[in-house]
C-alpha cells in the first residue's frame, strides 16, 4: 500500500537529463554554438542598438593558453555576455601579437637545436609559421573556455594590412618631428642582443658586488685646488657595477655637499663629510680618520683625477643628483652606461663611450686593456643561482686590487632590472637607436590630461589605476623604438653611402601602401631602389640606387599600441574608436595601456579608451605568483585545469574572486568552487524538475493571487536582480557570485524549496497553491539562469534549452535573451518585513525542536506540533496563521494568548495532541479517510480524487 501511495505523489522528474559531466559535454556545446552561428546571431539581434566595444589586447602567439590568459579572456567574456543581454551591440574582435622577441627566441632555439644556418627571410618565414600554428591552437583553447568572439574576423599584427597601419602610425611620429636617432644608454639584453622597452624588463632581487675605488689625484693637481699634496691623495667612488669602470670618464660631486679630506696615515682620501664614518667602517679603517680639510664640491670642479688602471684623466664634474644617502658622495660616471651619466656627459662635453659590444663582451677598441678584451659582462642564469659574478666583474676587481685602487668591497642586495625573457640582468649600454621624443609638441601633457579626463568619468577601475599609469607616463623617458631583431615590422629608414640616416613620413606611407599587399618581407627581399620605385623622394635625398635599407625593427609595443588604429579606427568587425573598455593585467599600465595611449595621443590627439579595467595575477594560497610557487606545481595551461574541472567551474572560480587584486588558486579553492557549482546546478535542476507539468501560458497565477510565501520569494528575486545588475555594472563579478550563492543556498535551498516540497509533491496537480509555487519557480528560474549565464555559460545555456524545448540543444540560446527585469509588483516590502519576523521565529522553533529530536521523541519536524504564546509577534502569526504549519514544516501550529513581550514557543509530539499520521504526506492530522489507495488525510484524498 505504501508503494501505491508513493506513486501518487507528484515527485519531480528524476530522469532530468542535465548532468555534471562538464569535461565530456562542454565541447559539444562549443560545436553547437559554432553550428548555430551564435556570435553572429547575437550581433544581428542588437544591430540597431548602441554598441559597447571591449577592445581585445593581443596575447603573444608563442605557447599554450596559460591559466592567467584564461582569466583575462574569461573576464572579457563575462563583460560582453552581460552587456549583450543588457541590449548593447557587443562587437568583440580577438587579436594576436605576432612579432617580437618571445617568438623569435623560440624559433632561434629550434634552429640552433637543428644546427641550421638561415637567411633573414628564411628565419622570418619560420617565425610566421610558428606564430600561425599557435594562433590555431590558442583559438581552439579560447573557444573551449567558452569565449564567444568574431573569430572569423580576428586581427593579426603580422597581417600585411595591419603592418601597413603600424607604419602609418609611425609616420605620424615622424611627420611631427618626434623621431630622432641618437647614441644613448638603453636597456640591453645580452642573450638576445637587442634593446628592450621599459615594459620588457622586470625588477628582481640581485646580489651585486659593491666596491669602493680610489682615483688618484696627482700632487700638482691637488696643489692647484688648494688640497694638501704631501701624501698620496685619492677621490673614492662607490659603484655596484665593477664592469663599467673601464668606461669611466669622470667623477660627479654635488656642488653644495661638503667633502672631507681625511688622513689615513700613509695616504688621504676625499669623500663626502657625511659619509666618512660609513666609508671608514666599510673599509675597516681604524681608528676613525682625522679630517684635514673640508671643501664644498663646487670648489673641486674640473679637478683632474686619474683612472685607476687606464692612462687617462677622470675629471670632477658637478651634478645635483649626487646624494649622501649611501656610497661616498662621489659618483663614478660612465656616459655610455647610465641615463644620469649620459646627461652629465652631454652637459660636460664627455664622449658617450661604450666599450661593450652587442654580445656583452669588452671590445678590442685600443682603449680597453688587452686582458679584459673578450670577457663578458653577462651573468647567466646559472651564475645567478650560484651567486657567481660575471667574468668581467671578476677581472676588473683583480685589476683594481693589483693597482692598489680597491679600498673595499662587499656584497650588496638590491632590486635590479632583468630581461623578461632570458631572466638575466640587463646592462645599460649606449648604442645608436631610434627614439621618439615624448615631450616635443606637448604630447606628454595631452596624455596626462586624457588620464585626468578618464578619471573624472570614473574610468580607471580600480581607481588606483589612475595613479599607476600617471606615474608611468610622467616618468617615461624618450621612447626607444628600435630593436635589433629579424621578426618584426621594419623601421622604414634608409642609409646613404656616408651612413647618414634618411627618414620621411611621406616615404614611409608610400612604402606602407606597398607593404599592405606584399607584407614586410618585401623590405627584406628587395633593394632600396626596388622598394622606392615610383615613390617621390624629398628634396636633398640621395638617389634610391645609393641608399640601403635599415635593418632595425620597431618595438613591438608600437605594434600592439597600433591596434586602436588598425582595428578600432577602421571599424573592423563593427568596432569603433575610442573603445568603451580595455581590460588587461595590472602590468599593462607600463605596457599596452600606456603604449596605446601614446600612439593614440600622438596620432589622433586623444586616448583610445573611455575606461580601463585592471586585474591582478594568479597566485597560490600563500599569495606567491604561480610561476614562483613552491606549493602549487600543477600544469599552468588552461587545458590542464579544464581537463580536471570543466570550463564552467574554472569560469565560476574566476567569477568568485575579486579580480582587482591578485587571484589565488589551489586544490582547496577549486574544490570549494566545485561545491558552489553543484549548488547552482542542483538548484536549477530542482526548479526545472518541478516544472515538468507546468505551462506558463495556461497555468501561471497572477502575482496578486499568489500565495504569500511565493510572493515573498519573488520579492527576494527582485532584490537579487537589482543587486546583481548593480554589481555587473560595477564589474564586481565576485559580488554577483556571492549574491547568487547566498540566494541559492539560503533563500532557496534552505528555506523556499524546502518549504515547497510538501505542496509540490502532495497537492493535486492543479491545486492553486501548487500552481502559485510553480509560477514563482518558473519566474525565479528565468531570472537566476540569466544572471548566471555570463559565468556558467555552458550550464545556463543547457538549462535554458531543456526548459524551453526539453532537449539538450536549442536554437534559442540563453545568450540571445534579454537581461531579467523584476516587475514592480514583485517588490513587497510589507510582506518582506512579515517574513523577516517569521524567519526569526522559525529559527527559534528549530532550536525548540532540536532537544526532542536528540532525545528520539520526534524524527522529522513533521512529527511535531508547536504552540506560540502571545508576544509582540502575535500579529504576524495571526496574519499568516493558515500557512504556519507549512512554513515551520510541522503538522500543526497553535496560537495562544500570552503576555506582551517575546513570543513563547512550546513543542510536543503530534500523537500527544491526538493526531494520526497520513501515510502519503506524512503529516499528522486529526483524521484519515479511506480512498482507493488506502486511508489518507482529507487533503491527500482531494489530491487523489483530482
Amino acid at each position: 500500500m505504501a508503494q501505491d501511495l508513493k506513486t501518487t505523489l507528484l515527485l519531480p522528474k528524476t530522469d532530468f537529463p542535465m548532468r555534471a559531466d562538464l569535461v565530456k559535454r562542454e565541447p559539444g556545446r562549443v560545436a553547437h554554438w559554432e553550428k548555430l552561428g551564435l556570435y553572429a546571431k547575437i550581433q544581428a539581434k542588437h544591430a540597431a542598438q548602441p554598441s559597447f566595444v571591449l577592445h581585445d589586447g593581443p596575447p603573444f602567439t608563442n605557447g599554450d593558453v596559460h591559466i592567467g590568459t584564461a582569466l583575462n579572456k574569461s573576464l572579457k567574456d563575462f563583460v560582453n555576455r552581460y552587456k549583450s543581454m543588457r541590449g548593447f551591440r557587443t562587437p568583440y574582435v580577438p587579436g594576436w601579437d605576432c612579432h617580437g622577441l618571445p617568438i623569435e627566441q623560440k624559433v632561434s632555439r629550434e634552429i640552433k637545436d637543428q644546427n641550421l644556418t638561415l637567411t633573414t627571410a628564411e628565419m622570418r618565414a619560420r617565425c610566421d609559421a610558428f606564430s600561425e600554428s599557435w594562433i590555431a591552437k590558442q583559438t581552439t583553447q579560447f573557444k573551449r573556455i567558452g569565449v564567444l568572439a568574431d573569430w572569423a574576423n580576428e586581427y593579426k599584427t603580422k597581417a600585411p594590412a595591419f603592418e601597413a597601419d603600424i607604419l602609418r602610425t609611425f609616420s605620424a611620429f615622424v611627420e611631427q618631428g618626434l623621431v630622432y636617432r641618437s647614441k644613448k644608454p638603453v636597456y640591453w639584453s645580452i642573450p638576445f642582443e637587442t634593446a628592450l622597452a621599459e615594459a620588457e624588463i622586470e625588477y628582481k632581487d640581485h646580489t651585486s658586488i659593491a666596491i669602493w675605488v680610489k682615483f688618484a689625484v696627482p700632487a700638482a693637481e691637488a696643489a692647484k685646488f688648494g688640497l694638501p699634496a704631501d701624501k698620496p691623495l685619492f677621490i673614492v667612488i662607490w659603484t655596484t657595477t665593477p664592469w663599467t669602470i673601464p668606461a669611466n670618464l669622470a667623477i660627479a660631486l654635488h656642488p653644495e655637499v661638503d667633502y672631507a679630506v681625511a688622513d689615513l696615515g700613509t695616504e688621504r682620501i676625499i669623500v663626502a663629510s657625511a659619509l666618512l664614518s660609513s666609508v671608514a667602517s666599510s673599509a675597516k679603517i681604524e681608528p676613525q680618520p682625522s679630517v684635514v680639510l673640508t671643501i664644498p664640491g663646487a670648489k673641486l670642479e674640473k679637478l683632474q683625477a686619474r683612472h685607476p688602471f687606464i692612462d687617462r684623466a677622470s675629471p670632477v664634474v658637478l651634478a645635483d643628483y649626487v646624494t649622501t644617502d649611501s656610497g661616498t658622495g662621489a659618483v663614478h660616471t660612465a656616459p655610455g652606461h647610465g641615463a644620469e651619466d649620459y646627461q652629465t656627459g652631454l652637459k660636460n662635453g664627455l664622449e658617450v663611450y661604450c666599450p661593450v659590444g652587442d654580445d656583452g663582451k669588452y671590445l678590442d677598441d685600443g682603449r680597453v686593456p688587452a686582458d679584459l678584451v673578450g670577457l663578458t659582462t653577462l651573468e647567466t642564469v646559472e651564475d645567478l643561482a650560484a651567486k657567481k659574478p660575471s667574468p668581467a666583474n671578476l677581472a676588473v676587481l683583480k685589476k683594481l686590487a693589483e693597482a692598489g685602487a680597491l679600498l673595499a668591497k662587499a656584497k650588496y642586495q638590491h632590486s635590479y632590472p632583468h630581461c623578461w625573457r632570458s631572466k638575466t640582468p640587463i646592462i645599460f649600454r649606449a648604442v645608436d637607436q631610434w627614439f621618439v621624443s615624448l615631450d616635443k609638441a606637448g604630447h606628454r601633457q595631452v596624455a596626462l590630461a586624457e588620464i585626468t579626463k578618464i578619471a573624472a568619468n570614473q574610468g580607471w577601475i580600480p581607481a588606483w589605476g589612475e595613479a599607476r599609469i600617471r606615474g608611468a607616463v610622467e616618468s617615461r623617458p624618450d621612447w626607444c623604438i628600435s630593436r635589433q631583431r629579424s621578426w618584426g615590422v621594419p623601421i622604414i629608414a634608409f642609409y646613404g653611402p656616408d651612413k647618414k640616416a634618411w627618414l620621411d613620413a611621406g616615404v614611409i606611407r608610400a612604402v606602407a601602401d606597398k607593404i599592405a599587399t606584399r607584407g614586410t618581407n618585401f623590405w627584406y627581399d628587395s633593394t632600396a631602389a626596388q622598394i622606392l620605385e615610383g615613390v617621390p623622394l624629398p628634396a636633398g635625398w640621395p638617389a634610391s640606387t645609393d641608399l640601403t635599407c635599415g635593418r632595425d625593427t620597431l618595438d613591438v609595443w608600437i605594434d600592439s599600441g597600433s591596434t586602436q588604429a588598425a582595428v578600432l579606427k577602421r571599424g573592423q568587425g563593427g568596432t569603433s574608436w575610442p573603445a568603451d573598455l580595455y581590460l588587461e593585467g595590472s602590468d599593462q599600465h607600463r605596457g599596452w595601456f600606456q603604449s596605446s595611449l601614446w600612439n593614440s595621443v600622438i596620432a589622433f590627439g586623444a586616448a583610445p579608451y573611455r575606461a580601463v579595467l585592471t586585474h591582478g595575477f594568479i597566485v597560490d594560497k600563500n599569495r606567491q605568483k604561480i610561476s614562483k610557487s613552491s606549493t602549487y606545481q600543477k600544469p599552468q595551461t588552461a587545458d590542464a585545469y579544464i581537463a580536471q574541472h570543466g570550463a564552467d567551474v574554472i569560469r565560476l572560480w574566476i567569477a568568485s574572486q575579486d579580480f582587482r587584486d591578485d587571484i589565488p588558486v589551489d586544490d582547496e579553492i577549486l574544490k570549494n568552487v566545485g561545491e558552489a557549482y553543484r549548488l547552482f546546478r542542483n538548484t536549477i535542476r530542482f526548479q526545472l524538475s518541478n516544472l515538468f507539468d507546468f505551462d506558463a501560458a495556461t497555468h501561471a497565477v497572477p502575482v496578486a493571487a499568489m500565495d504569500a510565501l511565493d510572493r515573498w520569494a519573488l520579492h527576494q528575486t527582485a532584490q537579487l536582480i537589482n543587486e546583481c545588475t548593480k554589481a555587473y555594472d560595477a564589474y564586481e563579478f565576485h559580488r554577483v557570485y556571492q549574491l547568487c550563492n547566498q540566494f541559492c543556498s539560503v533563500t532557496l535551498s534552505a528555506v523556499y524549496h524546502d518549504i515547497l516540497k510538501d505542496r509540490l509533491y502532495t497537492f493535486g496537480a492543479a491545486h492553486p497553491l501548487r500552481r502559485s509555487s510553480q509560477t514563482a519557480i518558473h519566474a525565479i528560474f528565468d531570472a537566476l539562469v540569466k544572471i548566471l549565464a555570463p559565468f556558467l555559460t555552458f550550464t545556463a545555456d543547457e538549462a535554458w534549452s531543456f526548459a524551453k524545448t526539453g532537449k539538450e540543444y536549442s536554437e534559442d540560446s540563453i545568450h540571445l535573451q534579454d537581461w531579467p527585469v523584476a516587475p514592480a509588483e514583485w517588490t513587497n516590502s510589507a510582506l518582506a518585513a512579515d517574513f523577516e519576523e517569521l524567519f526569526k521565529l522559525r529559527a527559534r522553533s528549530t532550536e525548540t525542536l532540536e532537544p526532542l529530536r536528540q532525545a528520539g521523541t520526534i524524527g522529522k519536524s513533521l512529527d511535531a506540533v508547536i504552540t506560540f504564546q502571545g508576544g509582540a509577534a502575535d500579529g504576524v502569526l495571526h496574519r499568516h496563521q493558515a500557512s504556519l504549519p507549512e512554513f515551520f514544516i510541522v503538522s500543526q501550529v497553535a496560537l495562544e494568548p500570552g503576555a506582551v513581550g517575546e513570543v513563547g514557543i512550546a513543542a510536543r509530539h503530534a500523537s500527544a495532541a491526538g493526531l494520526v499520521r497520513c501515510p502519503r504526506c506524512w503529516r499528522w492530522v486529526s483524521e484519515i479517510a479511506p480512498t482507493a489507495h488506502g486511508e489518507v488525510c482529507p487533503r491527500c484524498a482531494e489530491a487523489l480524487n483530482s
